[in-house]
C-alpha cells in the first residue's frame, strides 16, 4: 500500500463514546452488524489482558492439544480480531466470514459495542481480566510497538489517558465492570489472568468444563506446555514476529513482553501508584470485581 503512512498513529475516533482506531470508526456500520454463529466462541478481553494466551490454549482445545495444526498459521488468522480494519491489509469480518465453523472470534469491544447477534444467537463467551496496573504498563510499551495506536507520548502522560479511558477501547474500569454485570445474565465465564498465572492447569480445566469438553490428561498436559508464555514466545505462530515491521516493530518492544504479574513495581513512581490507587478505589466503588495486583 502506497499510503502507509497514512494509515499509522493516527488520532483515536470516538464511537457512541469509546474511542478507537479511525479505521474501525469509518467501517462500523460493517462492525455493528457482524452476524455471529450461533456455535462462535467469543474471545473478549481488554487490551494486553492474556487475549493471545486465551486465544492459543482454545485454539490447542479446538485442535485436540494438536500443537502442529495450531501452527497451521498465524494466530491473528486463526483467531481473527472481529473489530480490526487496515485499510488494504485486514478486515475481521471479512476473515470471518470466509472462516469454518466452529469459529473462535476475538474482541476488544466494550460489553455494550458487541454486535446484538452475539446476544441473540446466546454464543458461549469468554473473557479475561487483568488488574489495572498491569494493564496500563503493558499497554504502554504496545503503544510503542503497535503503529496503528496513536503515539504515546511519557510514561506518566499514557497513565494519564489510561486513567481518564482516552485510549483505544476505552476505559479499564468500565470494560471490566460492564463485561462482569452481563456475565448474570449471559453464558460468559470470566476469568482472572492473575489466577491463570498462578496455576494455568487450572485455567484449562475451567475452559474446558465450561465447553463441555473432555480431555485426557497426557492433551491437557501438552496444551499446558505449548500454550506456556516462553514456548509461545518462541513460537512465531504466536508472537505477532509475522507481522511486518511497519505495523508492529519489535525492536521498539517485543509483542510478548514479560507475561508476568507484578511487573507495574518497575515502572510506576510512589507518587504516581498512589495517585492510581485513590483514583482506582473512586472508579471501582460499589463493584463486587475483586483484583489482585501481584501474585
Amino acid at each position: 500500500m502506497d499510503n502507509m503512512q497514512n494509515v499509522f498513529r493516527r488520532e483515536l475516533v470516538d464511537v457512541q463514546g469509546i474511542p478507537l482506531f479511525w479505521s474501525i470508526a469509518e467501517e462500523w456500520s460493517k462492525i455493528e452488524s457482524f452476524e455471529a454463529r450461533p456455535d462462535d466462541l467469543l474471545i473478549s478481553t481488554y487490551p494486553k489482558s492474556g487475549t493471545t494466551w486465551i486465544s492459543e490454549i482454545l485454539d490447542l482445545i479446538y485442535n485436540n492439544g494438536d500443537a502442529d495444526k495450531c501452527k497451521r498459521d498465524a494466530i491473528y488468522n486463526r483467531v481473527p480480531f472481529m473489530e480490526l480494519v487496515i485499510p488494504g491489509i485486514i478486515s475481521g469480518v471479512e476473515q470471518l466470514k470466509n472462516m469454518q465453523s466452529p469459529r473462535l472470534v476475538k474482541t476488544h469491544l466494550p460489553v455494550q459495542l458487541l454486535p446484538y447477534s452475539f446476544w441473540k444467537n446466546d454464543c458461549k463467551m469468554i473473557y479475561v481480566a487483568r488488574n489495572a496496573k498491569d494493564v496500563a504498563v503493558s499497554y504502554y510499551y504496545f503503544y510503542q510497538m503497535a503503529k496503528l495506536h496513536p503515539e504515546p507520548g511519557t510514561w506518566e502522560e499514557f497513565l494519564d489517558k489510561f486513567m481518564t479511558g482516552k485510549v483505544s477501547f476505552g476505559s479499564w474500569y468500565d470494560h471490566v465492570k460492564g463485561w462482569w454485570e452481563k456475565k448474570k445474565d449471559y453464558r460468559i465465564l470470566y476469568l482472572f489472568y492473575e489466577d491463570m498465572k498462578e496455576n494455568p492447569k487450572c485455567g484449562i480445566q475451567k475452559l474446558l468444563k465450561f465447553l463441555e469438553k473432555d480431555m485426557p490428561e497426557e492433551i491437557v498436559n501438552k496444551i499446558l506446555y505449548h500454550s506456556s508464555f516462553d514456548v509461545m514466545k518462541q513460537n512465531p505462530s504466536a508472537n505477532y514476529t509475522t507481522m511486518g515491521k511497519e505495523e508492529m516493530d519489535h525492536s521498539v518492544s517485543p509483542f510478548m513482553r514479560k507475561g508476568i504479574s507484578g511487573d507495574w513495581k518497575n515502572q510506576f513512581t510512589v507518587a504516581q501508584y498512589e495517585k492510581f490507587e485513590e483514583d482506582y478505589k473512586k472508579k471501582m466503588r460499589g463493584s463486587t470485581l475483586q483484583f489482585r495486583s501481584e501474585i
